[in-house]
């Protein structure tokens, strides 16, 4: 690690710190959301019933339209306070409490399960916001790409790490003789201790650089927050490149989300895998989101991020076919092993992109409208595939087919985006 690229004054080490919160909650998203208690939320905890998969679906649009409703006011206060980091400190406590509480959720406890989910998605997508918001202040702007990479790669090691934990769990509890309701809510409290032990790092070596602005009245902090966010709106025309990024993030993402929330689910119910064979394809695909991240972080720089960008949907169409041609589990660990590789590219890819487009003095207002067209697609992306399946009676191949064409209208709507023209907006505004 080069420490040219770095921003004035930024040290390696609390660049590490910055990327060791990447490490830290993609245990979350990888045990809760993509790989262990979402197939158990459908077989267990909702018994297999035909309306499973789009109750877990509208779980996660629910916690996305919180933070869809919460993200850039979040950032505008991050911006004006200077407090980023104490909003990151309380993003993560409620993470880590949401999933430390799913060791309650057994068979049948549908409405419990949601709520829970509920409330530890909207902080994890909270504090992701936030976290984001770091890196323009971290890395060169020539450098975007390979420090936001560098972070995506360490977290989806995290994933693994998480995931290592709890298969290592499973394999023991099983070999007692325990069932899925005994072992998958111990697995979540595995989680939680992990994200919390692997974030504290960040909380001690990342500085908060932005200085707050004085506000002495409520009323008055609330009309500054909201006449700012009226002004970012009214001010799209200033940035147009965002602002078209903005759309097509929202539909490209909308297909990514789709697979992040529910390949555990498909692989378990069109392909026939086990809760222990999707925890082990899940460990193996996070090894390749790393390589992915980790290696387009530096050709992003080099190919410019919104050519990345496309060569990563082409990456996901491609896997959409193969997954859709698959019929045996070798043919869907290829498909799934392609996912994790654009994953890690086109999460850190867009992630650098909105860096370079953001006006110095408003990143985490800027970051958390990015935020806020991510969790659109959160909501988007998983209800398409959810609504599917249950209007087609459980056709989960259709529904995979349905939320492919996400990467299609991302791929159109890249055209037209002038990374040059963006980063000349975000200078000169």
């Amino acid at each position: 690690m080069s420490r040219k690229i770095l921003a004035d004054g930024v040290k390696v080490r609390e660049v590490w710190a910055w990327a060791m919160y990447d490490f830290a909650n993609s245990a979350y998203t990888t045990t809760v959301v993509t790989a262990i208690f979402n197939a158990y939320f459908v077989a267990v905890v909702a018994g297999g019933a035909p309306w499973a998969t789009l109750a877990w679906t509208t779980t996660q649009a629910l916690a996305s339209l919180g933070i869809m409703l919460t993200a850039a006011s979040v950032g505008a206060y991050a911006d004006r306070h200077g407090a980023k980091k104490k909003l990151l400190a309380v993003a993560t406590a409620g993470c880590v409490a949401g999933t430390a509480a799913l060791f309650w959720v057994g068979p049948g406890d549908v409405l419990l399960a949601m709520t829970l989910v509920v409330i530890a998605s909207f902080f994890f997508g909270s504090s992701e916001n936030i976290i984001a918001a770091f890196l323009p202040e971290l890395a060169g702007e020539e450098d975007l790409g390979k420090v936001s990479g560098w972070g995506w790669s360490w977290g989806y090691l995290g994933g693994m790490a998480c995931l290592g934990l709890c298969l290592a769990w499973i394999v023991a509890a099983k070999g007692r003789g325990e069932e899925a309701e005994s072992f998958v809510p111990a697995a979540m409290l595995i989680t939680a201790a992990f994200f919390a032990v692997a974030s504290a790092p960040t909380f001690m070596l990342l500085r908060e650089r932005v200085q707050a602005s004085p506000v002495t009245e409520v009323a008055t902090e609330f009309s500054a927050l909201a006449q700012r966010l009226l002004l970012t709106a009214r001010e799209a025309k200033r940035f147009p490149d965002m602002a078209r990024f903005m759309v097509c993030l929202l539909f490209y993402q909308s297909g990514v989300f789709a697979a992040i929330a529910l390949a555990a689910i498909y692989a378990q119910e069109a392909i026939g895998f086990t809760a222990e064979d999707n925890i082990k394809l899940f460990f193996v695909v996070n090894g390749t989101a790393a390589v992915g991240a980790f290696a387009f972080g530096y050709l992003q720089d080099r190919l410019g991020h919104v050519r990345t960008i496309a060569l990563t949907l082409a990456g996901w169409l491609l896997m959409t076919a193969v997954a859709l041609s698959s019929d045996s589990r070798e043919q869907f660990w290829v498909a799934a092993n392609i996912a994790g590789l654009c994953l890690g590219s086109s999460q850190s890819a867009s992630r650098a992109l909105v860096g370079l487009f953001a006006p110095r003095q408003r990143r985490a207002e800027f970051f958390g409208l990015w935020g806020l067209a991510m969790k659109l697609a959160a909501i988007a992306g998983p209800m398409t595939y959810g609504m599917t399946t249950w209007l087609s009676g459980g056709n989960h191949r259709l529904a995979l087919a349905v939320t492919g064409l996400y990467f299609v209208a991302g791929l159109f709507l890249l055209i037209g985006i002038d990374e040059k023209r963006g980063r000349e907006a975000a200078v000169t505004n």
